[in-house]
């Protein structure tokens, strides 16, 4: 196992810092985009909670007496900005290599988990959770659903993933549309369709 190096929290005026314009060697500049709705939400949601600056610096890299940004070029555009002076920065050592620059760059973006979307919808407040930037599914922010606009979502999204539509019944309605169901055959999704239509 290696060890684990620790980089130490540094305020950093924002005007000794700038964004990675592929200024440095190796390093192509910041492959990162924010449109302007979802750019006002990181500014808002920076003002209700800053303290969130200081638990998710930015990452930065020595370079021509400035530092450079490899993680956070947004939240440093809205902080600006937001008028800020200065920001808590994780400072790279200047011995990291390109390559190592490059695997941050993307890597401090990636999102390796998946969000449970079922779960998001039924236990937390999705208004609170579309202000704080989380993109939730059209199909579970619209009163209605519209399965049309659902079944094309998905396909573009990801064609091989499945998608389950989950309807709550008292117990005595869900045992009558079992025994209602029972007069067909083939797999629930087939039924469904049958059904449907489709």
């Amino acid at each position: 196992m290696q060890k684990i190096e620790i980089i130490k929290t540094k305020l950093i005026p924002i005007s000794a810092i700038e964004g990675n314009k592929g200024q440095i060697d190796g390093l192509p500049k910041n492959p990162r985009l924010i449109k302007d709705a979802k750019f006002e939400k990181l500014k808002k949601s920076i003002e209700d909670n800053p303290e969130m600056l200081g638990a998710r610096e930015l990452i930065v890299y020595p370079y021509n007496d400035n530092f450079v940004i490899i993680g956070g070029n947004m939240r440093y555009t809205a902080c600006k900005e937001l008028g800020y002076k200065e920001l808590p920065c994780k400072v790279l050592p200047v011995d990291y290599s390109a390559e190592q620059l490059r695997a941050i760059t993307i890597k401090d973006n990636v999102a390796f988990g998946e969000n449970d979307w079922e779960f998001l919808a039924n236990e937390w407040d999705v208004v609170e959770l579309e202000e704080w930037g989380l993109q939730m599914p059209t199909y579970l922010t619209d009163n209605e659903i519209d399965l049309e606009s659902f079944f094309e979502e998905s396909n573009q999204e990801d064609k091989e993933q499945i998608f389950k539509i989950i309807l709550e019944y008292t117990e005595e309605d869900y045992n009558s549309v079992l025994d209602a169901l029972k007069k067909y055959s083939g797999s629930k999704e087939n039924i469904i369709a049958n059904l449907l239509g489709i």
